[in-house]
């Protein structure tokens, strides 16, 4: 045995080697050390003969295998099952075993290995000077896609927007199959990929372009990959079909079953940086990486897996494309002003299980019984879903308006099929109903005529006998028996054969006994077996209709992810924007969608914005002014001037997935990219400073910013000395207006940046308001014209509880440094002796001083809307 466990652990260097003895997956030597430690188990050992001696061994469960693969993969470990391929009862010497499965993090199937509501990526790069391919797949769905493109940096931010589990690398090492874990680094690994992924090294073998594009061609019995859109594109090739390679090696004998191969580029999507999505906040909180506080958790009403996964896919890939954004908005109408249809589909999506993965692991061989009963309900629940929208008008709801008949026979046959609550072994019987095979029935017949037989016996054989409490009974060594206490065993007829003696009781069998025995168990078995058979052939049967179940999924996603957001969009009061071809951002009482909802109901203060106009004046817009394409926005700390950032960044984002969004009214021009400099990071790892990091991404905003783009910048140049800060901070900002014309909002501290607004057109001065009080201030969240020429850093240390003794004596020295310095405004640029220019000034409907608590002027008609709100004009 120890022989045949090294022969195979030679074949799998690179993974955990997890070997069926009995009812125990075994491990030995190395590996048993290494899942002692990583799961916490006790390390023993085991005599290998006087030439090797005692070796370790760790072993787990049969039955615990996926709970604590769950915990190696979550290590970064690669796993090769081991299993015994022949009935050890029928094994003449060593019981045959193969590794039936290599699980890696990158291919898990089974369900309590996965996360509900997000995707498990396997990737494959190939990189060849500056360009790269790129494929993916989530081997529990199908979904299978590849790119290819220019610039190592987007192969960063891709890998990074997909969080893949896995990646694949090939090399030309010699060392080959090494699963290198987050934070490992290998001189075979390119520079450009992250680190903090799982890489496999692969062969360059499977990633060269003829046998890639064979094996593609072969898996999707094509002709041509000119369908699949990568015919032009080899790097991409390379990639996907080296992923392929890869998973026919792992999977063995289940082979997966992959959605027909998908291209895109990545300009068909909005283009989000890392930094953006940590920044915007839109999967997790960047302070402590939680999903609740994040985009996500305020929009996902999703009641289904599948939907789920794809509302974060959508909010990471916003669109382009303006028609495929109004097909979106055209949908959440519709399920607005239809409340009873929302409600219905809702009730209806519930008892839909994840289709997608149960028919992938049908595909591959791994689906129980309750997998197929789960999919036959939710196959019924189609036809009640095309009942319900057939008078919807939009495209999503309109894409369930047809069953394919196939679906709803194969939902009919797994139903008339399978038991309502099958066990989850597949060997134990108990799968099928009655009357669906002659052969089941008769077995059936035969074992439960043999069992009424042995049931009967006991009381056969008192009358036979005259011994009141013999008894009959069963036990796993012995079979069924014949049990008569020790005072009654002298009565004992000539008939019975003594099995067992006990302390009180004697046990016998007799021939007939025995008989019977040996037929049930081996109708059992019989009846074990086909049950077994007629359960593959349903199986293999939803197999066959993947491809038709998974389409179906994927609109059912479609329509729970939008009928998700018409339910935020109803009960928050969003609204639907207008997507125009040009410039203008244009947002009409804004809030931001997270902290809304984590504030009490009406405690949010809305705020508009405006950028980016194309001409002096826009008719269908509000608005008398140009506006600017660069805000210089300032105010205190604490004031909301990072929330208004964020704010319009995430409005932007949403409107272009297709949602509704925050605000009374909004107007927005398709975006290409969001770029976000916010808050201070150290990268130690790196050895980068928070000024460096700060400076980076700021190089990387300039670098491929343009017209079209949305940056939002919070505090540039505060990680240095204050000349030096307001310098950079100056020319950023100047670049971005002048030469780079992108729309931005600027959030400073340094108010000599009020300066530029009198220099360039396009820059406009905007501050976050605050009402002081002779013993405190008050921040009323209220962005208005106008910039502010204090940022009341004292006020909020006292706030945050500084000792007052210290905030007195800062009070004193920014006394003296107001009195002894200065930095001169009014820069010119290119100049060296800059001339005073007039500065524009901002008119106020009501004066600061005057307002109430809450940013309200006093009760009168002049400069109030209907509902109270102060009405402010800029005038130049």
């Amino acid at each position: 045995m120890f022989r045949q466990y090294a022969e195979t652990k030679d074949q799998y260097p690179h993974a955990l080697l997890m070997y069926r003895v009995g009812d125990f997956f075994e491990t030995f030597f190395q590996d048993a050390i290494t899942i002692a430690r990583a799961l916490e188990l006790v390390l023993t050992s085991k005599d290998a003969g006087k030439d090797v001696g005692r070796i370790p061994l760790a072993g787990i469960p049969y039955h615990a295998l996926e709970r604590y693969c769950t915990q190696l993969v979550e290590k970064g470990f690669a796993i090769a099952i081991c299993d015994q391929v022949e009935d050890p009862a029928l094994a003449q010497g060593l019981v045959k075993r193969e590794v039936t499965r290599v699980i890696t993090p990158g291919t898990l199937l089974e369900e309590g290995m996965l996360t509900a509501r997000q995707n498990n990526f396997l990737a494959a790069v190939v990189i060849a000077g500056n360009h790269w391919g790129l494929a993916y797949a989530d081997v529990s769905t199908g979904e299978f896609l590849t790119t290819q493109s220019q610039d190592l940096d987007q192969l960063a931010q891709e890998l990074m927007r997909l969080q893949p589990s896995e990646v694949l690398v090939p090399t030309n090492a010699p060392d080959l199959g090494g699963l290198l874990r987050p934070g490992q680094s290998s001189p075979h690994l390119p520079d450009c990929l992250p680190r903090q992924f799982c890489y496999t090294l692969r062969s360059q073998l499977a990633f060269e372009t003829q046998e890639a594009r064979q094996r593609l061609l072969q898996t999707f019995r094509l002709r041509s990959l000119e369908g699949l859109g990568c015919n032009h594109l080899p790097l991409a090739v390379r990639a996907a079909g080296g992923l392929l390679h890869y998973l026919e090696d792992t999977q063995k004998e289940n082979p997966l079953l992959l959605q027909p191969l998908c291209t895109y580029a990545l300009t068909e999507f909005l283009v989000l940086d890392h930094q953006t999505r940590r920044n915007l906040e839109i999967t997790q909180t960047a302070r402590d990486g939680t999903y609740t506080g994040s985009l996500l958790w305020a929009l996902d009403r999703t009641v289904t897996s599948m939907g789920g996964r794809l509302l974060r896919r959508w909010l990471l890939q916003p669109l382009l494309d303006g028609t495929a954004i109004r097909d979106r908005q055209a949908t959440i109408q519709e399920l607005c002003d239809r409340g009873s249809l929302r409600q219905t589909l809702q009730v209806l999506l519930k008892q839909i299980y994840d289709i997608e993965r149960l028919t992938g692991r049908a595909g591959s061989g791994t689906a129980n019984a309750r997998d197929l009963v789960a999919l036959a309900e939710s196959l019924e629940k189609l036809p009640d879903l095309a009942a319900v929208v057939a008078s919807a008008k939009s495209s999503y709801l309109t894409a369930l308006q047809q069953v394919p008949p196939q679906l709803d026979q194969l939902g009919q046959i797994l139903r008339s099929h399978l038991q309502d609550n099958p066990p989850l072994s597949l060997t134990e019987g108990n799968l099928i109903r009655p009357g669906i095979d002659a052969r089941l029935d008769s077995l059936r017949q035969q074992v439960e005529a043999d069992q009424q037989w042995i049931a009967q016996l006991e009381v056969t054989e008192r009358q036979r006998t005259g011994i009141s409490n013999l008894k009959v009974g069963f036990n796993k060594t012995f079979g069924y028996y014949l049990g008569l206490s020790r005072s009654k065993a002298d009565q004992a007829p000539d008939d019975y054969i003594r099995k067992q003696t006990l302390t009180n009781e004697e046990r016998y069998v007799t021939l007939e006994l025995k008989e019977r025995e040996s037929r049930i168990f081996n109708a059992r078995d019989d009846l074990n077996r086909l049950e077994y058979e007629v359960f593959v052939e349903l199986r293999q049967q939803v197999a066959a209709e993947a491809e038709a179940i998974r389409a179906v999924a994927q609109a059912i996603a479609a329509v729970d992810a939008l009928v998700g957001l018409a339910d935020v969009a109803v009960y928050q009061g969003y609204c639907c924007p207008e997507i125009r071809e040009d410039r203008i951002i244009y947002v009409e009482d804004g809030r931001h969608p997270v902290v809304e909802q984590s504030l009490p109901a009406g405690f949010f203060v809305p705020n508009s914005s405006h950028l980016g106009s194309d001409r002096p004046a826009d008719a269908s817009l509000p608005t008398e002014a140009i506006a600017p394409d660069l805000i210089i926005l300032t105010g205190p700390n604490a004031s909301g001037k990072s929330c208004y950032l964020r704010q319009v960044g995430l409005i932007q984002l949403m409107a272009q997935v297709g949602s509704f969004v925050p605000a009374r009214t909004a107007s927005l021009g398709i975006c290409d990219r969001i770029f976000t400099r916010v808050g201070a990071v150290d990268d130690l790892a790196t050895g980068q400073s928070t000024f460096m990091v700060e400076m980076n991404e700021t190089a990387n905003i300039l670098n491929h910013a343009t017209p079209r783009s949305l940056v939002l910048l919070d505090e540039i140049g505060r990680g240095t000395a204050t000349f030096d800060g307001l310098s950079i901070a100056w020319a950023v900002a100047e670049h971005l207006a002048a030469e780079l014309q992108s729309r931005t909002i600027f959030a400073t501290h340094y108010h000599e940046l009020n300066e530029l607004a009198s220099l360039q057109p396009n820059v406009a001065n905007y501050q976050v308001t605050v009402k002081e009080m002779p013993d405190q201030i008050i921040f009323l969240h209220q962005v208005r014209p106008g910039g502010a020429d204090r940022s009341y850093g004292i006020e909020a240390g006292r706030l945050a509880g500084l000792p007052p003794s210290v905030i007195q004596r800062a009070k004193q020295v920014m006394a003296q440094i107001e009195q002894h310095s200065h930095i001169a405004v009014g820069l010119r640029q290119g100049t060296d002796a800059p001339e005073p220019r007039k500065r524009r000034r901002v008119k106020e409907a009501t004066p600061i001083e005057q307002l109430d608590i809450f940013g309200r002027s006093p009760q009168s008609s002049q400069g109030l809307t209907s509902d109270g709100q102060a009405v402010y004009r800029a005038d130049t």
